[in-house]
């Protein structure tokens, strides 16, 4: 039997309305998606990783990035964000898409494998950590076939489902199996912004990378954790800052 591929996608462009440019803002002089690459690489049950970008001009230096690093790209539309992962997916030639966003830098590779290994373990149509969120906001994993994908593409044309690629999938249980993950982590962890769409999530995220990243550069969500509970001044950085609704 062919061996299921495994493609983790991250989508990431340059034009965010609240942080324009924010995927490659400087931590440490090594820009921010960097970081995020290097931790989904450690993650054993990826194949491949491709970086889903947009034509805009402004994102020739993420394509330039993902060079660097030997890692695939693809270019696509900025609105049409589920054809556009479609599309990088199928060129890597996925089976399983590990979906990810640029703006996740600390995403923990055990968090990943969790939720691989929950898809793999049961007989769904998909596997994530946010239908009912225990974990912080920046963790989110969404693990889904290439041919669920594929069946979302031709169901719906709604721009909202076009641009928030998996949420037709589980807001439709009906039709599709859904299994969500979660942590064994106090209630308030999942009070944590550890994503950056603004000023103030950055800061934080660069707090972070400064005190952990050169004792231990594959430090987890357990250390975040630990380092917040020592030093409280840090989750009050961005701790006023209202996600963005669907």
């Amino acid at each position: 039997m062919k061996a299921m591929k495994i493609v983790a996608v991250i989508e990431a462009r340059m034009g965010s309305t609240r942080l324009p440019g924010k995927v490659l803002l400087p931590i440490m002089e090594r820009p921010m998606l960097e970081y995020m690459i290097e931790r989904l690489q450690r993650v054993e049950a990826i194949d491949e990783i491709v970086v889903a970008t947009t034509h805009d001009p402004a994102c020739d230096k993420i394509i330039e990035l993902a060079e660097k690093l030997g890692v695939k790209s693809f270019r696509g539309s900025e609105e049409d964000v589920l054809e556009r992962v479609l599309q990088a997916c199928r060129l890597a030639k996925a089976d399983l898409i590990v979906e990810t966003t640029g703006d996740c830098p600390v995403i923990d590779p055990e968090v990943i494998s969790k939720v691989i290994s929950s898809f793999l373990s049961s007989e769904v149509d998909y596997c994530s950590n946010i239908l009912e969120p225990t974990y912080p906001g920046g963790m989110d994993v969404q693990v889904f076939p290439l041919s669920v994908l594929e069946q979302v593409a031709i169901l719906t044309q709604d721009p909202v489902d076009r641009e928030h690629v998996s949420l037709y999938i589980y807001r439709h249980p009906e039709r599709f199996r859904l299994l969500n993950v979660a942590s064994n982590l106090p209630a308030e962890a999942a009070q944590l912004r550890l994503t950056v769409d603004t000023q103030e999530d950055f800061e934080l995220i660069k707090k972070i990378y400064e005190f952990l990243y050169c004792k231990k550069p594959n430090f987890s969500l357990a250390d975040i954790l630990e380092l917040c509970r020592i030093h409280q001044e840090l989750p009050l950085l961005n701790q006023h800052i209202q996600q963005k609704v669907v």
